[in-house]
């Protein structure tokens, strides 16, 4: 085998039996995302291109890729909500990920409760032990180098309510490990989920 890297231009395609792209940039967390129509008709669905972006004012985003219900909604409302997929509920985020008619509802499709948010009129899912109310501060249609735009949107919105199981804090500081996050992986069905023996920590260094 040679030891000269693998190499590829994305616009020429990969050459492999599955992209690598996903499998590099991961494991990745998993945007959870609620969000309803203008009529109230809610929606639930899992998206893995998602991740933090600020910290003041804390902002969560993530990346449609097409228009989906989830986009559509979100334009039409300004509000969504973000919640924690944990190893027990890695059944019921699959099943929300099903490719159905924009009035089927996936958390009723999942055997999800939706709880009713604080800020947001949409609701949070009732059996993750985190979730995030947020409201709209950009939407993003991505382009490429060329400038030419493709089908993807990027949506970001401000955390304006948090809300965490209290069995989490342990002495004040959130629990990583304790709270079972899944993250997807890179091939076209695996996941993730750290636990303490993956646990390392690494101060950072005074300048002084």
């Amino acid at each position: 085998m040679s030891d000269d890297p693998y190499y590829y231009e994305p616009a020429l395609g990969h050459g492999l039996p599955h992209d690598p792209f996903n499998a590099i940039i991961g494991p990745r967390p998993i945007g959870w995302i609620s969000s309803q129509d203008a009529q109230g008709r809610l929606n639930l669905a899992p998206y893995s291109f998602f991740n933090a972006f600020n910290y003041t004012p804390p902002i969560i985003g993530f990346a449609s890729v097409g228009r989906k219900d989830s986009l559509n909604n979100i334009e039409a409302t300004g509000e969504f909500a973000w919640s924690l997929v944990t190893r027990p509920l890695a059944e019921a985020m699959n099943q929300s990920c099903a490719a159905v008619a924009p009035e089927v509802d996936e958390f009723e499709l999942s055997s999800l409760t939706p709880a009713a948010s604080r800020r947001i009129a949409v609701p949070r899912v009732a059996q993750s032990p985190v979730s995030f109310e947020c409201k709209v501060t950009q939407i993003l249609q991505l382009q490429g180098v060329d400038q030419v735009k493709v089908p993807t949107w990027l949506i970001l919105g401000e955390v304006v309510a948090v809300h965490i199981a209290r069995h989490l804090l342990k002495e004040g500081i959130y629990d990583t490990a304790a709270a079972e996050p899944v993250l997807r992986g890179g091939g076209p069905a695996d996941y993730f989920q750290p636990g303490p023996e993956s646990l390392f920590r690494m101060w950072r260094p005074s300048m002084n």
